[in-house]
């Protein structure tokens, strides 16, 4: 099980982290990356081939402001590509979102909220499920426990109104 992580700058580190933690957890190989899609055209090329060829089986993109990253990486691969949105300093990550969500037809990118490398992870974790049942059942049993810690607060929520 493999994915890639491909950040366009180093300040986006801090964002990324958490979804190469969760990635990890579930015994997930990540390769990270910081290439930009406008000053190292080349290298980011060059680590798509190496992507296409190395079993890589989704890629999780993160970039601000232009946000031309996701775009750029699903037009080098046929691999499911996720981006998040990076927020910046002039429009809080609308201009990242929208430059993301508005992939041309034939070159789709998921997209997860401003911020949202969690659900990247996490979305990347489920379609590798589909050809790993071994996260399906991790992440299922993830999930009922978020349900019984739902219920539990629920509980504690009537327990102090009634």
């Amino acid at each position: 099980m493999r994915t890639a992580v491909i950040m366009g700058s180093t300040s986006d580190l801090p964002k990324v982290e958490p979804a190469i933690k969760i990635l990890k957890d579930y015994g997930v190989s990540v390769d990270v990356r910081c290439l930009s899609a406008h000053r190292a055209h080349a290298g980011l090329s060059a680590f798509m081939e190496e992507t296409n060829q190395n079993g890589t089986e989704v890629i999780i993109t993160a970039a601000g402001m232009a946000a031309a990253l996701p775009g750029v990486v699903a037009s080098q691969t046929v691999l499911p590509v996720i981006g998040v949105p990076l927020s910046g300093s002039v429009l809080d990550g609308m201009d990242a979102l929208y430059s993301i969500v508005q992939m041309p037809s034939g070159i789709p990118v998921a997209t997860v909220a401003i911020n949202g490398s969690k659900n990247a992870a996490y979305l990347a974790l489920q379609i590798m499920a589909l050809q790993h049942p071994e996260l399906r059942e991790r992440l299922l049993a993830e999930r009922k426990d978020m349900e019984e810690s739902a219920m539990k607060a629920n509980e504690e929520v009537m327990k102090q109104f009634s």
